[in-house]
């Protein structure tokens, strides 16, 4: 059977990496993207299950990056998890405008990554 696909786009270190390794322990193939046209090929070209962003970015615009990938007909259909900082409301407040998914606390998106993904992934 085949792992399911993850894209995962983060510029921060520490919250990126350990969101990559929890993924891959839940059985997950990562794919890691830097930037927003590198996000918007990959989702389109590899078909992942879903995307992980980290909205706290210097070089991407990951509330831009959102909306483009909702705006797209070939990837509008694809979850997104977006996270932040507790402490960052009006940027959570931009991605959940911009149409991700789910938007939860940096701190917590490692410790319940499986439910966020089951939520995430729930059909309606």
């Amino acid at each position: 059977m085949t792992q399911p696909l993850a894209l995962v786009l983060y510029e921060r270190l520490l919250p990126g990496t350990q969101v990559v390794n929890r993924l891959q322990d839940l059985g997950y193939r990562v794919l890691t993207v830097n930037g927003l046209e590198p996000l918007i090929e990959s989702a389109t070209r590899e078909k992942p299950m879903l995307v992980v962003a980290d909205l706290v970015a210097r070089r991407i615009n990951v509330t831009e990056a959102i909306s483009k990938l909702r705006l797209d007909p070939a990837t509008s259909h694809i979850p997104v998890i977006a996270f932040a900082d507790e402490k960052n409301a009006q940027l959570q407040a931009a991605a959940r405008d911009a149409g991700a998914t789910l938007v939860v606390n940096e701190a917590a998106v490692v410790t319940h990554l499986e439910q966020f993904l089951e939520q995430a992934l729930s059909l309606d």
